[in-house]
């Protein structure tokens, strides 16, 4: 019963509630996922070997499958099998580290912290874009204060470094991952500094110096610092089952994408202190905590009718689809 309320739920919010966007040869104005296999896409991240070329991958699938999209036509170009790994649970985030090396997260919990352990997968990226099956390396992942629900995971593009933002309503912390991770062991994520938001995805720029977080109503965006993240500003997304976000290889442009049938993925300008691309008044040095009630906002935004429909909408399907799991 969950795949139809959720194909359902998905089509109507992204029809009457996202922004339409136009297309272009390398995906930097948007696109619309075309294969009508993607159904739940959870997960962006811009190809380095292939411009123009995004990664995504349904939160639950037949198999443990990454997608290779066009940004310019929004048609599937490859699917790729991955090949040394379980049964995939819950796969929420995907990026791409140094060595153009994707890691897949597969650290979604909506039972609220009932997996002991969660995982990441690592492969390298095909350097053909084909129809295949490439073995990745499986690492075992646990919480130094226990478990919870994710679906933001990002790798510093310089250093490597795994990083996961939990989803908490009343916001959460970005955990940091051992200096490099383990196959033979398990790998504890340390919290670090809280992230004031519900997040659903986030994604560092190509130049590793700012962190873009979104959630269902709202994102923020956080000067990396080290690590040390600062806030910056706010980020204004698509509403609705709003579920991933990448920036484009040159770092201009941030993608966000939604869950559904032929979902929309809408490009806004990089976002950045006030005079920049995607300044929206900069509050640098605020980290705040955050709350369910600003989602990344600031906590001043006025949710209309058709908003607060749709926030119910995801509300309610995310209810649903924690009872039918």
């Amino acid at each position: 019963m969950r795949r139809p309320f959720a194909l359902i739920a998905a089509t109507l919010l992204t029809g009457a509630l996202a922004v339409p966007v136009a297309s272009a040869a390398d995906g930097d104005e948007g696109f619309t996922i075309k294969d009508p296999r993607i159904t739940e896409s959870s997960g962006l991240a811009a190809s380095r070997l292939h411009p123009g070329v995004y990664w995504t991958h349904n939160d639950q699938d037949e198999g443990p499958y990454l997608y290779a999209v066009d940004g310019g036509t929004g048609e599937t170009v490859a699917r790729v099998a991955l090949s040394g790994v379980g049964t995939p649970r819950d796969v929420e985030a995907i990026a791409v580290g140094p060595g153009n090396r994707i890691f897949v997260g597969d650290i979604g919990d909506n039972l609220g912290g009932t997996w002991p352990h969660v995982w990441i997968y690592e492969l390298p990226e095909p350097t053909e874009l084909k129809d295949q099956t490439v073995r990745a390396t499986q690492y075992v992942v646990k919480y130094e204060d226990g478990p919870r629900d994710a679906e933001s995971m990002v790798v510093h593009p310089k250093t490597g470094r795994v990083y996961i933002i939990d989803k908490n309503e009343d916001g959460g912390h970005l955990y940091e991952g051992p200096e490099k991770l383990s196959a033979s062991g398990t790998n504890v994520f340390r919290p670090t500094v809280p992230v004031g938001l519900w997040a659903t995805d986030a994604a560092l720029s190509p130049d590793g110096e700012r962190l873009a977080v979104r959630g269902y109503l709202g994102g923020i965006w956080y000067d990396w610092n080290g690590g040390k993240i600062r806030r910056g500003g706010r980020i204004s997304v698509p509403l609705g089952q709003g579920e991933s976000a990448t920036y484009t290889t040159d770092g201009r442009k941030l993608l966000l994408g939604m869950e559904g049938v032929e979902s929309p993925v809408k490009a806004e300008d990089a976002p950045g202190p006030d005079g920049e691309p995607g300044g929206a008044g900069a509050e640098g040095g605020k980290s705040g905590t955050g709350s369910a009630a600003d989602d990344g906002t600031g906590g001043d935004i006025k949710i209309g009718a058709a908003a607060a429909a749709a926030l119910l909408c995801v509300l309610l399907f995310r209810l649903l689809r924690r009872r039918n799991r």
